[in-house]
């Protein structure tokens, strides 16, 4: 890259771009337009406003001189950006989703429309399905990359294949076999993307990986209706009672699993204990003396495993009757870290049920799952990353060797085989999943800025620096 201008000038030049484009009318119209889209993952009749947000989206890559793509795998289409410019630069590959949860609506504060972008007077808010989870994450980085290239006189520097998915928030269906299918196409050199909170929203923060998550339906039948619970009381066995007593082996008093194969062996390893201390996390919202013994807070939720109950039932809970329930159901959720036989979990918590006395007890394994994944905190990209965010802030960026949450990072690293740096643009209270969802507006700029300056940094690395292989 010779004939680029000087790069502390150029590089400059480039954040600047990003804040101001994303401070910008029509940065806030192009997200307008985006949150527009019903993209209901979940929606029946969601086909063509997923159809057409594709269509948007593509026309946007297209405008920047990428070539686009568009293909179905499992049935789930997908959009794949593609721009070359020299093959022997390195390669970055990115991910979005533009699929959203139910918009919920009826349910937002002021009476909003989900699918309608607003700004509360007074709260520097700007609310929106899908803003924080994931279309205001896409267009930061989008608007980034145009900072770069307008930057370095319409050139990235390096290699840059986009991946957009309509599914993730179902599972990610055809996200698998679409890599697996393509596993040449798709090759490169580092995963760059943008998903979940950071620690804090005025903390920069990088995670490089995911805990996997896997969900649990536990039910316990032991006849057809009801029986008087003073005629039959003491008598009869309680699914309930015995429900909640099953639910109490899995973890003890203060939430520490205790079935075994559900944690990894070992404990944390002392790189991601290293990078997570000192750090509080899901913005200082903790119980103190809940969880593990021995470890931080951030270390439990990203270095380690927790076992959550989601919902528990038995009887009629809207109207009590005095009866003895026939049968008790509850669902169990196990977010984990890498280490463990992902194909056994089911199977561990059958045993461990059944040396605890309740054999009866049916579990199937429902919904979505997600492996855990992660790329080590001392990778060379991963190092090259946080040196990246420094550069461009003058202080560290928070280092979370595990999202909280699950992601389909595990399809990048063990498919594609990549190092992965997920830099997250939204924040702990964003109220994603919920009814209110939405961003700081100061985070797009900020998050702008970060971007253009890691974007151009990539177009001055080699690939064997990002590799570690010099």
């Amino acid at each position: 890259m010779s004939d680029s201008p000087d790069p502390t000038d150029s590089r400059t030049t480039a954040t600047r771009y990003g804040e101001d484009i994303a401070g910008s009318a029509a940065f806030r119209a192009a997200l307008a337009d985006l949150i527009a889209f019903r993209t209901d993952a979940s929606a029946d009749d969601a086909g063509p406003q997923i159809a057409a947000y594709l269509d948007h989206v593509e026309a946007g890559f297209t405008a920047i001189g990428f070539e686009t793509e568009r293909t179905t795998a499992e049935g789930h289409p997908f959009l794949i950006a593609r721009r070359i410019e020299d093959p022997d630069r390195p390669t970055v590959l990115g991910y979005a989703h533009g699929d959203t949860v139910p918009g919920m609506d009826g349910q937002w504060r002021e009476g909003r429309d989900p699918w309608t972008l607003t700004e509360a007077a007074g709260e520097a808010r700007l609310y929106g399905r899908g803003i924080a989870d994931n279309k205001g994450q896409f267009l930061v980085n989008l608007t980034a990359v145009q900072a770069a290239m307008a930057a370095r006189g319409g050139k990235l520097g390096f290699n840059l294949i986009w991946i957009v998915e309509m599914g993730e928030e179902i599972g990610s269906p055809g996200l698998r076999e679409l890599c697996t299918a393509r596993k040449n196409d798709l090759a490169a050199d580092l995963l760059v993307a943008s998903d979940g909170p950071r620690i804090a929203a005025d903390r920069p923060t990088i995670f490089l990986g995911a805990r996997g998550g896997r969900t649990f339906k536990l039910h316990l039948k032991r006849r057809e209706g009801g029986r008087h619970s003073g005629n039959f009381g003491g008598l009869l066995r309680n699914p309930g009672l015995e429900m909640a007593h099953a639910l109490a082996c899995i973890s003890d008093a203060r939430g520490a699993i205790k079935v075994p194969g559900w944690t990894p062996e070992g404990g944390i390893p002392r790189p991601v204990r290293a990078a997570l201390l000192g750090l509080t996390p899901a913005g200082g919202e903790v119980d103190e003396g809940w969880g593990t013994p021995n470890m931080a807070p951030a270390e439990r939720v990203h270095g380690w495993n927790s076992a959550e109950i989601l919902a528990f039932t038995c009887g009629t809970p809207e109207h009590p009757v005095n009866a003895i329930p026939p049968e008790a159901t509850a669902w169990v959720q196990l977010r984990y870290v890498v280490g463990l036989e992902e194909d056994r979990l089911a199977e561990h918590l059958r045993a461990h049920l059944a040396r605890e006395g309740f054999g009866d007890i049916e579990v199937e394994e429902i919904g979505p799952a997600f492996a855990a994944s992660a790329t080590p905190p001392d990778h060379p990209a991963a190092r090259f990353a946080v040196q990246s965010l420094e550069r461009t802030t003058g202080a560290r960026p928070v280092v979370l060797p595990s999202l909280g949450g699950s992601l389909p990072n595990d399809i990048f690293t063990d498919i594609l085989g990549l190092p992965t740096v997920w830099v997250p643009h939204s924040y702990p209270g964003c109220s994603q999943h919920a009814p209110n969802e939405h961003l700081p507006t100061a985070i797009f700029a900020d998050a702008t800025r970060l971007m253009a300056g890691l974007y151009w940094d990539l177009g001055e690395v080699t690939r064997e620096t990002l590799l570690g292989q010099a």
